[in-house]
């Protein structure tokens, strides 16, 4: 046995306890389970084993401490469980990432998924740890290269931003994650698959993140057909493994994938608590369960490193004034927009520029860089209002100029935005100064020849 393993078994015999507090089930209601014998001895939202008489062991989590006995949740349905099972009081809710963890799937309790031994950290992380003081935060690091045009100009990433993603279903946004896993600059990534289709666990490794995505990435997963604990648990337990990296003072990629399972999870264990759901049927606590999970991501302190987090949010319908997507973009340094009718005609990622946002800006960028993105902008938001008319033909060139600026160039600028530009944040900047430039020349070209004939002529497709 090699050293490694010699401690690794150390330990874990140091985490064993002399003793354990045991109780029993008292009854089982409405799919929770009451347990007598521990309420005196346990904390809410501890952890439980309940021992079931043919050897299964079903995990459970403490959600009401009474006078007289507990309610516990089991993170499967509790058929089997039968009065007077043994129920075991385990430790509270935390996690012992390891170095070793890079590269690995793992499960929300610290499992592993792909079949191979899992070492286990010498340091218990809190699933619940509080946010780093404001006080001693750091302010925003630099931009991020990204490997991708978008988000090296126009939607800059800086180091230790929280952004949201926010997509309906079938529209990239699993594949625009995957190109941040790969592409942003990061120590580590820490992807967290909450509550996906088991079968989209392997494809996703396999044919989206790949061999080099997954060389520097911690998986934590937990699939739709678990318990609303171990989806809900996938996002804290993902959290406390960025922490666990960020305080040896790497620089950590949190995707999160997706927010809104977290918070359909959340609601169906603060149902089970008794609390009545008010927002769409969202309970009031949901509020300070994202502010909460956001706020631990972020810019850490002068003497640790930072967790840049990109939290996507499903949005059905493209309502962004529902009550999750409501809820983070208040709390989120910056949103992008995936747009339905952007992807339908092909352009991936369908990045919506106007409805998207980061609050990096100005700071990440010069003035020229400012200028420029306040240009393209411009541009989009006035080709976007004159889009019927000049599909329509209505529009004749030369009767407004900025407009003739915006029809030249957004071809262009349209196509920018899917392209992956590998060389570096500048040569992104250059790309589009050129565009416009070569916009600015078709203009006075077209004005020449307007002055020469006195004929005004649509512009030519590009």
């Amino acid at each position: 046995m090699g050293e490694a393993g010699f401690q690794q078994i150390m330990k874990s015999i140091s985490k064993l306890d002399m003793a354990q507090w045991i109780g029993r089930v008292s009854g089982v209601e409405n799919g929770l389970v009451q347990v007598k014998g521990l309420q005196a001895f346990s904390g809410q939202g501890d952890q439980v084993e309940i021992q079931l008489r043919d050897g299964v062991v079903m995990i459970g989590e403490v959600l009401r401490l009474l006078e007289d006995k507990m309610i516990v949740l089991p993170e499967s349905s509790p058929d089997g469980v039968a009065l007077g099972d043994r129920v075991v009081l385990c430790a509270g809710a935390t996690i012992a990432p390891n170095d070793a963890w890079i590269g690995r799937i793992i499960d929300p309790m610290g499992r592993p998924l792909d079949g191979r031994a899992l070492p286990v950290g010498g340091l218990q992380m809190s699933l619940k740890a509080a946010p780093i003081s404001p006080a001693q935060r750091t302010l925003l690091g630099g931009r991020l290269e990204t490997g991708m045009a978008t988000f090296n100009t126009l939607l800059p990433l800086a180091k230790g931003q929280r952004i949201g993603l926010f997509a309906g279903s079938g529209v990239g946004k699993s594949s625009l994650l995957a190109k941040f896993a790969t592409g942003v600059e990061a120590d580590v990534v820490v992807l967290a698959l909450i509550g996906e289709r088991g079968r989209e666990l392997a494809e996703f490794v396999q044919n989206v993140l790949g061999p080099e995505g997954l060389a520097r990435t911690v998986i934590v997963a937990a699939t739709a057909d678990q318990s609303p604990l171990l989806r809900r648990r996938c996002a804290w337990s993902a959290m406390a493994v960025a922490e666990y990296f960020r305080d040896q003072g790497k620089h950590v990629l949190l995707l999160a994938d997706s927010v809104t399972r977290f918070a359909e999870a959340h609601r169906e264990v603060a149902v089970a608590t008794g609390e009545l759901p008010t927002m769409r049927g969202y309970p009031p606590s949901l509020s300070h369960q994202l502010m909460s999970l956001c706020e631990r991501a972020g810019p850490g302190r002068t003497t640790s490193g930072a967790i840049t987090a990109v939290f996507s949010v499903l949005v059905a319908g493209s309502d962004m004034d529902e009550p999750v997507s409501d809820i983070l973009r208040g709390v989120l340094d910056g949103h992008i927009v995936l747009d339905r009718a952007i992807a339908e005609r092909g352009r991936y990622p369908a990045v919506n520029l106007l409805r998207s946002i980061s609050r990096s800006l100005p700071a990440a960028a010069d003035v020229a860089e400012n200028q420029l993105i306040d240009q393209v902008r411009q541009i989009l938001n006035l080709y976007e209002k004159s889009e019927v008319m000049i599909d329509a033909g209505l529009y004749e060139v030369g009767r407004n100029e900025a407009l003739d600026r915006a029809i030249a160039a957004w071809p262009e600028i349209d196509a920018f935005l899917a392209m992956t530009q590998e060389q570096g944040v500048r040569q992104s900047f250059d790309k589009l100064k050129l565009i416009l430039r070569k916009a600015n020349g078709s203009v006075q070209g077209q004005a020449a020849r307007v002055g020469h004939d006195g004929m005004r002529r649509l512009p030519t497709p590009q």
